[in-house]
């Protein structure tokens, strides 16, 4: 009796909303990465820099969360435009930055650096995803075993 999902969303229940099996963690790590990527970007200065970073971030998040249509919607509307920042030139960089590539003698250009560091960070953020997906398919399992012996009693 086990369920195949699509797009974080089990065929058995398309009703049900995909925002419901995200996690607040989840979507607060997602949060923190977005961050992470302003913060390359953006010039900050002190504590209100970057509590005016984060309320961007979070306004961010919270529009793409809203107008995504699926899990694997959101991650790869926030991914696209986390590379997108990442392959712009970085006009904004401190003049003691130095290029992704500069100090540890990689020879690769920079903008393939930063693809790489863009795919990873949703890679890892797919694993995640999909760690919570088996989680809820386990949960959703125990849940049916349940009702099933409900049912037969």
């Amino acid at each position: 009796m086990g369920l195949v999902f699509d797009q974080g969303v089990s065929q058995s229940s398309q009703s049900v909303d995909w925002r419901t099996q995200l996690s607040d963690d989840s979507r607060e790590r997602i949060i923190n990465k977005i961050m992470e990527t302003l913060k390359r970007h953006l010039p900050i200065s002190g504590l209100e820099g970057l509590v005016e970073l984060r309320k961007i971030a979070v306004r961010f998040e919270e529009k793409i969360y809203a107008a995504a249509t699926s899990q694997t919607d959101y991650l790869r509307k926030i991914s696209l435009k986390m590379l997108t920042m990442e392959t712009k030139p970085q006009s904004n960089r401190g003049s003691n930055s130095l290029p992704s590539n500069a100090a540890g003698g990689n020879q690769n250009p920079p903008d393939l650096e930063q693809r790489k560091r863009a795919r990873t960070l949703l890679e890892e953020e797919l694993k995640a995803v999909k760690k919570q997906v088996v989680e809820l398919e386990a949960k959703v399992v125990a849940l049916e075993e349940k009702i099933q012996t409900l049912e037969d009693a």
